[in-house]
């Protein structure tokens, strides 16, 4: 799946999607990035981070890089941060941009644009969302070990192993908990499932894990932000769909995407929704208002 370069492009789509109960408009495509996995909003430089797999998500080949956009969709840097494997997921902490890659944890100045230092995940073999809690510490999925890492007091070590976990994804901070978009269970090895995922919580103080909602299978889920509303935006990458999931785990199709839709980021004082489409290796963004 590996990309080729291409010429940066920006087209402003006035689409307008009407699906449900739900609405969604496209503001812009920014196209040539390789194979983008995340796009992290940051609000102190009103910029976008874009993760680029730019290659196979487990090659250890050095071809993967952090890219810059403006908030309005043009590519300012495009290989900003290199000499990455086959980075994923992003979240940021104060001056620090977290960024998975295979099998470690990056942290990235985002000031200076250089990598500050990097920790191994003992016998992790697909890092892939973050979320980080109130104290700095940082929570990695491992997707094919049904695992999450934390890095905490500068140790990041297993910290979860559980088959309930349903190959997790999308992480987030909510409370006390920790949410969690799970691939699915039985993962087969062309990455389908023989039971797709639903929200699942893990509870912060004795990793007791719980089913959000009824547990209603929704897909192969990637991406999961908070609406700011109390609901939740979850993408689902085999089928291409972007979600919005209810307190109660009813989930709403709130659009129809290319497969390979990924792990989203948000601009919630917006209403912006900022959606890695990694085998298109473009990004798009869509209002919800």
């Amino acid at each position: 799946m590996r990309a080729t370069t291409s010429i940066i492009g920006f087209t402003l789509i006035p689409l307008f999607y009407s699906i449900a109960a739900y609405s969604a408009t496209e503001l812009w495509s920014a196209d040539g990035f390789s194979n983008p996995e995340s796009a992290l909003y940051d609000s102190a430089r009103d910029i976008i981070y874009v993760s680029n797999v730019n290659g196979a998500p487990t090659d250890k080949d050095g071809a993967g890089h952090i890219s810059r956009m403006s908030k309005d969709g043009k590519v300012q840097d495009l290989e900003w941060v290199t000499g990455l494997n086959a980075p994923k997921g992003l979240v940021q902490h104060d001056n620090k941009l977290y960024v998975s890659d295979i099998d470690q944890l990056v942290s990235i100045d985002v000031e200076s644009g250089n990598v500050i230092k990097s920790w191994d995940a003992q016998d992790a073999k697909f890092l892939n969302d973050l979320a980080v809690d109130e104290n700095g510490n940082v929570y990695v999925s491992d997707m094919l070990t049904d695992s999450i890492y934390k890095l905490e007091d500068d140790t990041f070590s297993l910290w979860l192993q559980d088959e309930a976990l349903q190959h997790p994804n999308g992480l987030q901070i909510d409370a006390n908990r920790l949410l969690i978009a799970p691939w699915g269970k039985d993962l087969q090895e062309d990455f389908s499932t023989k039971v797709l995922g639903h929200l699942v919580a893990v509870d912060l103080s004795d990793k007791s894990i719980s089913t959000v909602g009824s547990g209603e299978p929704v897909g192969n889920l990637d991406g999961l932000e908070s609406d700011g509303e109390g609901n939740w935006l979850v993408t689902d990458w085999v089928a291409g769909a972007l979600y919005r999931i209810a307190p109660d785990g009813n989930a709403d199709l709130l659009m129809d995407l290319n497969q390979g839709s990924a792990d989203l980021g948000v601009i919630n004082n917006e209403d912006i929704v900022l959606l890695p489409m990694m085998n298109d290796n473009k990004v798009i963004a869509i209002t919800t208002r």
